[in-house]
């Protein structure tokens, strides 16, 4: 008898995020982590071309102004972002606009069609984007469009699909965070962390109750 095929497992989202600002990129791991993807920082765009043939990336999430739009490296990373899902294309590209270079990059980001995100962002338009361009390479099958409004954690599943939740805020809503927010957002989602990783208490015997 023939043995059955066996399920494919789900491909495991992988993104790269290539910012020199240790505060933001680490809040934007933070984030990132949260929904139980894979990520991995670095400070430096010389090392952006060699993180890209060391792995296979749904995701790279670049701050634009370490990247210079008339130079190589831009280049070949847009030309890998075009590639569709069905020719094999298996990663696309969204930018990060610091606050003080806005004039500078927007227009030609826009001119090129080319996905970003402001600092400070919002972070459901930022989760959103994510979503949509992981869901354009069937990283992942849905798209995100509820983000949890408070600082304990960004994920948290309606209990009652049917009934109103009061976690989840209209967009209209939400504020911009600063990369302040999202450090004390980093913050007190390491101390849960640390909660939930000490688990329930014991008593003296050492059973569980």
């Amino acid at each position: 008898m023939a043995t059955p095929p066996q399920p494919l497992e789900p491909r495991r989202v992988s993104i790269l995020v290539l910012d020199n600002d240790p505060a933001g990129s680490s809040a934007l791991r933070q984030i990132l982590d949260s929904e139980g993807w894979r990520v991995r920082l670095i400070p430096d765009a010389k090392l952006l071309l060699t993180e890209l043939r060391s792995a296979e990336w749904s995701l790279l999430i670049a701050n634009i102004a370490m990247v210079d739009m008339n130079g190589p490296i831009f280049s070949i990373v847009r030309e890998l972002a075009s590639v569709s899902p069905e020719d094999g294309g298996r990663l696309r590209v969204l930018y990060l606009v610091p606050s003080n270079s806005a004039s500078q990059y927007v227009q030609g980001l826009e001119a090129a069609r080319l996905p970003y995100v402001g600092r400070p962002y919002h972070l459901h338009d930022f989760l959103e984007k994510v979503s949509d361009l992981l869901v354009e390479v069937k990283a992942i099958d849905v798209a995100l469009r509820q983000v949890r409004h408070e600082f304990g954690g960004l994920r948290k599943k309606k209990k009652d699909a049917g009934r109103t939740n009061s976690m989840f805020a209209a967009r209209d809503s939400y504020s911009s965070y600063t990369e302040e927010e999202l450090a004390d957002y980093e913050r007190a989602e390491s101390e849960a962390s640390k909660t939930k990783r000490r688990g329930p208490n014991t008593n003296l015997g050492g059973n569980r109750r």
